[in-house]
């Protein structure tokens, strides 16, 4: 088999939490422009709706959205429904959403706090339970969490002041190494891509003049001078889901600029 059929996903439905924008969005593309389908997944409709629109035009795949909050497990077993009715098997699982929200360490609500770890964390696992039994049933499958490079180090108050993400993506890297040995004798593969800075919509605040010091400082860590784009991270996400990477399983990987590397 050659290269580009090693990297094709025509054939496949991939679904996409958080899809509708930001990393999510990036990686619904790369994997349309693979040739996929999709269902895309998020809480806001307007967002998902126009991409949905625009994917499905561009590169001439089926995108079906659903609006779903995945911190309501109705929601989650809504979706299921949907899928079993409608398409009966996924073939690629990406568990993009995930939320933040900041404020000072010592005064950090606990309300907040298990917010974080509901959605981050706990609606990851029962997605991905409901999902890898359609996967068993099917013969296999792909799925790929979305970690954080702040999975593996502590992080400045000023420029990421909201504490339980980095624990909570923490998690999802060892979830993501614990379900790889125990789902690959279903032929199901579980990998992690760990964004870096990504300019996206939830972090364009950092470009605002009253961060710009921090700004500053945040791509002075980055050894490639620069934040992430949508190039940067699509196809990584299409070589983890596609048979290019048939012999990988259980591996987090770093897309960052050598910010891990420092």
């Amino acid at each position: 088999m050659n290269t580009n059929d090693l990297l094709s996903l025509t054939g496949k439905l991939a679904l996409v939490t958080g899809g509708g924008r930001g990393i999510g969005e990036f990686i619904a593309r790369g994997l349309a422009e693979a040739g996929a389908n999709l269902i895309i997944v998020s809480r806001k409709k307007s967002n998902l709706e126009e991409a949905a629109v625009e994917i499905a035009s561009k590169y001439g795949v089926e995108v079906l959205p659903i609006v779903c909050d995945l911190g309501k497990i109705e929601d989650i077993n809504n979706l299921i429904d949907i899928i079993t009715n409608s398409h009966k098997r996924i073939d690629i699982l990406i568990n993009n959403a995930g939320v933040t929200w900041g404020a000072p360490t010592l005064e950090y609500p606990l309300a907040k706090w298990d917010q974080l770890f509901n959605i981050n964390v706990r609606s990851v696992w029962i997605l991905t339970q409901k999902i890898a039994n359609l996967m068993k049933e099917q013969g296999g499958g792909n799925i790929i969490n979305i970690s954080s490079i702040f999975s593996y180090r502590g992080t400045d108050e000023k420029i990421h002041p909201a504490v339980p993400y980095n624990s909570a993506k923490a998690a999802i890297n060892l979830l993501t190494m614990n379900l790889a040995v125990k789902l690959a004798h279903f032929n199901i593969r579980v990998n992690a891509i760990a964004p870096g800075f990504f300019r996206t919509e939830m972090m364009s605040y950092v470009e605002k003049p009253e961060y710009v010091e921090n700004y500053s400082e945040m791509l002075n860590q980055i050894p490639m001078r620069r934040f992430g784009e949508i190039n940067d991270i699509k196809a990584v996400a299409v070589f983890l889901a596609s048979d290019a990477a048939a012999y990988i399983t259980g591996h987090v990987l770093a897309v960052d600029g050598g910010y891990l590397a420092r």
